[in-house]
């Protein structure tokens, strides 16, 4: 009949495949230009760049790499690479790469149990960020101040413990390490959570131990501004399950990270509104690299420090900063405190003129958010643009909770931060390098200072 409609019998039946192949040919998504752009980034000149360009112009990359943690099809992706590494190299049980050192605090402070009525002790010097990221999980900083090591001071956190207290964020500054035992002691005792902010100190120990594994959790900024890193990137490391999956779950969307990603909570907790702190492949790859070379580029450093520290006179104007573990000092500066700021002044310029750069802020220094008296969007106490959260929180108001952020709260910190002197070090110095730095502050010391064998030691 004409009307009659034929129908073909499907594939499903055992009829024939409408569609055996597919003949249109794509480019990769990712694929040469994207590797030169790479290679550019570099800085290689033109011309190895046109000679890397012409052995991969005719090279098959296929539908190109995915540049992502999840789907890419590889056995072990970048961002597992780095996790070994970082759980080889620290001795721990989980470590969760992570896009920023800032982001790693974040995830780390809401796995301590951050949140709105409570509070958090952190150290008066070390970088905004730590604090700004107490604020993000919806706590309240609170100051610690130091002391002669420029890092927290164990026998003023006491004093600061309270009901709303819940976390202790001892940071690591400038390649030197806090007091881990005695912090602990002090922490153990009041059972709160450590969080060990190492942004500025990768690699440091205390009792041979690593900075970041005496805590509940280590923090690490794995980037172009540490002395560990090439772009924007953290690691965030613990030996708790829990706390693990609490980090990676505010990292991982709210529960991405799981063997069921869309599953229902497995347990009561789990599951909470997270954001995307991921790590790009690429990044991940490059620091996987960088983390594998981290205990030899510490060596070097140290060594410098060290070699340069033994070949000092001490003198009755200058008190040297406390290391609290020479041993497991990095070492990627040298710091001294002269009795004034116009004894530093004339330091700071006899130095720069030895050829020993050097530094210190003085009485009319400008802002610095490493102080802080000085870290504005926390003096403020402005959660966000639209609120006064977590300061002027209900939870934290009905607690009995009150802050405010002044200079003159940490007085030894006011101090120290602008009155110390800052000699960069350089990893590479060789034995000739280090006795030519020590002779040099030798040399302007002794012009300048008194010698006195009862001075406070370097070492």
């Amino acid at each position: 009949m004409p009307n009659e409609r034929t129908v073909q019998k499907l594939a499903l039946q055992g009829g024939m495949k409408a569609v055996t192949k597919i003949e249109g040919k794509g480019q990769p998504k990712i694929g040469r230009e994207e590797f030169m752009a790479v290679a550019a980034r570099f800085g290689l000149p033109q011309e190895t760049l046109d000679r890397i360009n012409s052995v991969i112009r005719d090279e098959d990359f296929g539908a190109g790499p995915f540049m992502a943690n999840y789907y890419s099809g590889l056995k072990e992706t970048a961002n597992d690479a780095f996790a070994k590494v970082g759980r080889k190299i620290f001795g721990v049980k989980y470590a969760l790469p992570i896009s920023s050192g800032t982001a790693a605090l974040h995830a780390a402070f809401v796995a301590a149990g951050v949140g709105p009525g409570k509070e958090v002790i952190c150290s008066a010097i070390g970088f905004y960020a730590t604090a700004a990221a107490v604020v993000m999980a919806k706590g309240i900083p609170v100051f610690c101040d130091v002391d002669e090591s420029l890092h927290m001071d164990p026998t003023k956190i006491e004093a600061l413990i309270n009901k709303r207290t819940v976390c202790i964020c001892p940071t690591h500054v400038m390649g030197s390490v806090a007091k881990m035992d005695a912090i602990m002691k002090v922490a153990r005792k009041h059972k709160l959570t450590v969080v060990e902010d190492c942004a500025q100190s990768c690699g440091g120990k205390v009792k041979g131990k690593y900075v970041g594994t005496w805590g509940d959790l280590g923090i690490f900024s794995i980037s172009a501004y540490k002395i560990v890193g090439g772009g924007e990137g953290g690691m965030v490391v613990t030996n708790d399950q829990r706390m693990y999956e609490a980090a990676i779950n505010l990292a991982e969307g709210g529960g991405l990270w799981r063997p069921s990603r869309f599953a229902e909570e497995r347990y009561p907790g789990e599951l909470f509104v997270g954001t995307n702190y991921r790590m790009s492949e690429l990044e991940a790859a490059m620091d996987a690299v960088q983390l594998k070379k981290m205990p030899a580029l510490v060596k070097r450093f140290h060594n410098v420090k060290m070699r340069i520290l033994k070949q000092l006179k001490t003198y009755r104007e200058i008190r040297p900063q406390t290391l609290n573990d020479p041993d497991g000092e990095i070492g990627y500066t040298l710091r001294f405190f002269p009795e004034s700021f116009e004894l530093g002044e004339k330091i700071v310029a006899a130095l720069n003129a030895e050829g020993v750069g050097c530094g210190m802020r003085g009485p009319k220094a400008p802002p610095d958010w490493h102080i802080y008296h000085d870290m504005f969007p926390l003096v403020l106490r402005q959660g966000g643009p639209l609120d006064d959260c977590p300061f002027g929180c209900p939870r934290y108001l009905k607690a009995g909770g009150k802050v405010e952020y002044k200079r003159g709260q940490c007085p030894v910190a006011d101090d120290l931060f602008d009155r110390n002197i800052s000699v960069g070090l350089n990893q590479w110095f060789n034995a000739a390098d280090c006795k030519h730095v020590a002779q040099a502050i030798t040399k302007v010391l002794d012009a300048y200072c008194t010698p006195d064998p009862k001075g406070k030691p370097w070492l």
